[in-house]
């Protein structure tokens, strides 16, 4: 082991030996590795996702589907129907993808990290990850917490993102041969608990000593401005007869892809919301909700049906689904919200 790796990997081990997050995917520290599923299922949740939210969600999936064949033999429906809340709907995708191709192989995972990317939805990040912490194989993990602190520990003064192949060629110095695993969870812990975004308390960091850019932490890593997302604006249609609500499975790629949802005007592909409402008749607005996606920003108008119903819509392109039960529809949050103004609309009559 360099010097480098050393005084940084050294401390570092030591600090996480005592203070590890307590996580319902992890194995502490000095015991055998946790189950390969659990890590990698739990790596694809935390894309772009809280700890906090995330728990919830792990622990659902885990006892509904505590294997990997368990989940690779799931119905499409219900795991998107389960995904619902968490966002980002093409990780759930992937999730299934993934968990097939791990079936046909037998059930196992690879252990190699350049085997761990040729499965569907393995990116650079989740396939170290798992190599990592399933496998204890040396490879190198650079999570947003542990770019944090990789740019403070070297003084990176280059603007994300073009800083990123500099902060990986930096964590891979300090990366050791051994307890690679550890090691890169220590940094996740060190860069959400005392490395933090803002007001870190490098006081308290077991690598002070060895931080090049703590006299100007807040300020590292440097990030370029941010772009103005663009607004666009859509309509949701909510048609309801004998206590149920139309809805409708969205197509299976694409933005909130094989979802079930309220019909809508097709606001993904446009920025006018102006697409034919599903059926003809009389509509009044009954009011309208916001989201942020990565990309953009939405204002869905939510467009109430107040004509008489057709005995028989289209069922291959719907269902009625009960308004009593309409939690178990598995709505991603943008229709929830709107389902959720419409309830409380029909609460105030």
């Amino acid at each position: 082991m360099d010097a480098r790796v050393q005084d940084i990997a050294g401390p570092l081990l030591s600090w996480y030996d005592s203070h590890a997050r307590v996580l319902p995917w992890r194995a502490p520290p000095g015991t055998p590795a946790p189950d390969p599923y659990r890590v990698w299922l739990s790596e694809v949740m935390l894309q772009q996702t809280t700890v906090a939210a995330v728990k919830d969600y792990f622990a659902k999936f885990t006892e509904r589907w505590p294997t990997v064949l368990d989940l690779a033999a799931a119905d499409d429906a219900e795991v998107m129907s389960a995904w619902a809340g968490l966002g980002y709907y093409a990780r759930a995708r992937n999730l299934l993808a993934c968990a097939r191709a791990v079936a046909a192989r037998g059930g196992a995972f690879p252990e190699s990290e350049a085997e761990l990317r040729s499965l569907p939805g393995l990116g650079d990040y989740t396939a170290a990850a798992v190599a990592a912490i399933a496998f204890g194989q040396r490879a190198v993990v650079v999570d947003a917490n542990v770019e944090r602190v990789v740019a403070r520990l070297f003084a990176i003064d280059t603007p994300l993102p073009a800083a990123r192949k500099e902060i990986r060629v930096a964590a891979d110095r300090i990366t050791p041969d051994q307890r690679s695993g550890d090691f890169a969870q220590a940094m996740m812990d060190l860069g959400s608990s005392i490395c933090t975004p803002r007001s870190p308390r490098c006081l308290r960091c077991p690598l002070s000593r060895a931080c090049q850019g703590k006299d100007r932490a807040e300020g590292l890593p440097v990030k370029a401005p941010k772009k103005a997302k663009p607004q666009r604006h859509g309509n949701a249609f909510w048609i309801e007869r004998d206590g149920a609500v139309w809805l409708v499975r969205r197509e299976g790629k694409g933005m909130l892809g094989g979802m079930r949802a309220l019909p809508d005007d097709g606001w993904s592909a446009r920025t006018d919301g102006s697409g034919a409402p599903p059926v003809v008749g009389e509509w009044r607005i009954g009011g309208q909700v916001s989201h942020t996606f990565t990309h953009f920003h939405l204002a869905l108008s939510v467009q109430l049906y107040s004509g008489a119903v057709h005995a028989r819509m289209p069922m291959n392109e719907g269902e009625w689904w009960p308004i009593a039960h309409l939690e178990e529809a598995g709505l991603p949050t943008l229709f929830a919200k709107a389902a959720r103004l419409v309830l409380a609309l029909q609460g105030d009559d």
